[in-house]
């Protein structure tokens, strides 16, 4: 089912569905698994080239070297603006820590060196954003790599939304954010009176 809130189209999956990240389990795999990078917007495109001299000290140096060669970000297949990789695997702006991926520059950001904590895309991830002409669809992406986080939502029983509330309130504010926990409420009593 799909519930709109202004010229947004959200899927009742980021309320139902359970989801807590577990980096114990799944050791940031999603910064190092995929087809392409993270998906950029065109300004944050912009803030890449302006933070890389800060970022750099955090960046391991194959993804120095990557960001060298391709740039601070890339042009995919879908011809969407997205982070370089390192020979097609790990997003160029991953570190590792105890054989954890982490992002070089939310450390930077956690360290007061930028005032950009990462990408709005992984930020909201399990959220997908995708823009049409008129409206903004919000839907929750399903990915193996995160049934630890799947797991962890369910037994303590945080829907996908509630986990990613920094996350919604940078993405779109925090009236948004509170529509949806109206939202929320509406579905569950509707469900419970159909039971």
């Amino acid at each position: 089912m799909m519930i709109e809130i202004d010229n947004k189209v959200v899927s009742s999956e980021l309320l139902e569905r359970k989801f807590c990240c577990n980096l114990v389990a799944c050791k940031g795999f999603c910064c190092v698994h995929g087809d392409s990078g993270a998906p950029l917007t065109q300004e944050e495109t912009e803030i890449l080239k302006k933070i890389f001299s800060k970022v750099k000290p955090y960046m391991t140096p194959a993804g120095i070297k990557a960001v060298k060669l391709q740039g601070t970000n890339v042009i995919d297949i879908d011809n969407d603006f997205v982070t370089p990789l390192i020979d097609g695997k790990e997003c160029a702006y991953t570190i590792f820590e105890n054989g954890t991926a982490f992002c070089a520059i939310e450390r930077a950001w956690a360290d007061k060196k930028i005032d950009f904590q990462k990408p709005v895309s992984c930020h909201l991830y399990p959220i997908r954003v995708k823009e049409f002409d008129t409206f903004t669809a919000l839907n929750y992406d399903v990915w193996d790599v995160c049934s630890p986080a799947r797991k962890l939502g369910n037994e303590q029983n945080i829907p996908v939304y509630r986990f990613l509330k920094d996350a919604i309130i940078r993405a779109f504010g925090k009236e948004f954010y509170e529509q949806l926990e109206t939202a929320e409420k509406l579905l569950s009593s509707q469900t419970n009176d159909e039971s």
